[in-house]
């Protein structure tokens, strides 16, 4: 099992700037169900502006979630030079969030759980915390799979509160969209079609 953990010269690269200055009001959104949420282009925050993000709720109004169109400039080898099978993975990893920046977590499309600790993102969506299981899907089904460093985490309404305050548009989780390689233009695709549905076109 490899250790999950990189320099700190990568994570200084993704430091986490405080979200604020958000306008406009959203529509109610469906938050007991998994979403997917788009940045409206107000929201100029360093760290999420111009992002698409996976959420699911955690229950007491709490959501778990990562970035999805965020790629760094190093690759699974790169950070772990000395785990063969991580070489063979040549899509970089993705900057999932700023909470736990420096363990490496996989959303890997399957049927069934991958096992060790891992999360139903929605159905056949799973998010693997553990190091074993991520090891296991680096070696068996990268091709199935989206490696990323950190994850983000909104305490009891604050998504809620995010979204009515105007940061994002929320759209219905799609699994062929969470796993979409390379990401390139996804969220100026999905901003438009977001705007064009707010505005009735």
């Amino acid at each position: 099992m490899i250790t999950r953990r990189f320099p700190l010269t990568f994570l200084a690269a993704v430091a986490m700037a405080a979200v604020a200055g958000w306008a406009s009001p959203a529509l109610p959104a469906d938050l007991s169900q998994p979403v997917v949420l788009v940045a409206k282009r107000q929201l100029q925050d360093p760290f999420y502006r111009a992002t698409v993000l996976l959420a699911r709720p955690m229950g007491n109004d709490q959501h778990v979630g990562v970035i999805l169109n965020r790629p760094s400039k190093v690759t699974l080898g790169q950070l772990f030079p000395e785990h063969k099978p991580s070489h063979l993975v040549r899509d970089p990893v993705y900057v999932g969030g700023p909470m736990s920046a420096s363990v490496i977590f996989a959303i890997v499309q399957r049927h069934d759980s991958p096992g060790g600790k891992s999360l139903q993102m929605m159905p056949e969506v799973f998010m693997v915390f553990e190091g074993a299981t991520v090891d296991q899907i680096i070696e068996k089904q990268p091709e199935q799979a989206r490696f990323l460093a950190g994850l983000v985490a909104w305490q009891p309404g604050e998504l809620r509160d995010e979204i009515k305050r105007g940061a994002w548009f929320v759209l219905n989780a799609d699994p062929a969209l969470v796993l979409r390689k390379p990401t390139d233009g996804m969220w100026e695709e999905l901003v438009r079609r977001a705007e064009f549905s707010a505005n009735g076109i």
